[in-house]
């Protein structure tokens, strides 16, 4: 049995209908008691854990259940940090406890982003509340890795699904004539979450132990992928108005000049891979033309 933590997140969704397509027993967590199931148990890491207990038969987990927005955790660090700090570490001894392997989900925002490609064994440089909530938590985890629990880190940036729904508000708004606005000083280096959704389930299945790292190989900042989708439409590019994330006042640590990490380890264990961000953002652009087409 595989434990997913957070089914409300669009990973956790992603990886417990994709691992149930591979035959897997999978169970699936809710915060949300009307959506309460067989197979989707409730677990609010808002509540007290005391009394909680995974399913019956579960060896592994994947904790994706997070407050994981960096406006959220500026606005609210002790109350966010209660969350991703100590009821995360609090719900993984309790897996630990009964010898339940852990896959935590962490972010590139354990660092500051000035190194491309920064290997898994980076010193922690958080700028963002968020991130220094994720590295209290992974230095927590790390310590116990290193007296010998079953526990693995694996690190994302940008994760994008087909029905990306900024990507195909610009597609909606640059097809109409309609201008954008994409700022030109945040970047993004995207992973598709069908291929998170297989690292995750190679992990879990596997007990991997260690910290592992998934990011698309390069990063562009969002206004340049404005003027691509714009160039891909046939829209003028006039209509991609670039404006900045640090202007918008957005919370320290939004704007990495890098989101890249060294995802070496998973392409040489696992043969995963995230193609070249042009490449990601057509599959996501297709996706959308065709619901647009079926809509229609």
């Amino acid at each position: 049995m595989f434990l997913i933590v957070g089914s409300d997140s669009e990973i956790g969704g992603a990886t417990a209908h994709a691992m149930q397509a591979r035959g897997k027993q999978v169970a699936a967590t809710t915060r949300r008691p009307e959506r309460v199931a067989p197979g989707r148990p409730l677990l609010d890491l808002a509540a007290p854990l005391e009394g909680w207990e995974p399913p019956q038969g579960t060896r592994a987990a994947c904790v994706c259940a997070a407050i994981a927005r960096i406006t959220d955790c500026a606005a609210d660090p002790p109350g966010t940090a209660r969350i991703n700090v100590g009821q995360t570490l609090t719900l993984v001894e309790r897996l630990l406890a009964r010898d339940i392997y852990v896959l935590f989900l962490s972010t590139n925002q354990v660092f500051d982003g000035r190194m491309p490609h920064a290997p898994a064994d980076t010193p922690h440089s958080p700028v963002s509340e968020y991130g220094r909530q994720k590295a209290r938590t992974e230095a927590a985890l790390l310590g116990l890795m290193a007296r010998g629990a079953p526990v693995a880190i694996l690190r994302l940036a940008k994760v994008v699904s087909p029905g990306m729904p900024l990507i195909a508000s610009w597609i909606g708004n640059l097809s109409a004539g309609r201008p954008i606005r994409a700022f030109a000083d945040m970047t993004l280096a995207p992973a598709p979450i069908h291929l998170v959704s297989a690292a995750i389930t190679s992990l879990s299945e596997d007990r991997a132990r260690g910290v592992f790292q998934l990011t698309g190989p390069r990063d562009v900042a969002y206004a340049d992928m404005g003027r691509f989708l714009a160039d891909h439409l046939g829209a003028s590019p006039t209509l991609v108005e670039a404006t900045s994330a640090r202007e918008a006042g957005l919370p320290e640590g939004s704007t990495p000049l890098n989101t890249t990490l060294d995802s070496s380890l998973l392409r040489e264990r696992y043969g995963l891979q995230a193609s070249d961000v042009w490449d990601v953002v057509e599959r996501v652009v297709a996706h959308a033309l065709a619901e647009s087409e079926r809509v229609d």
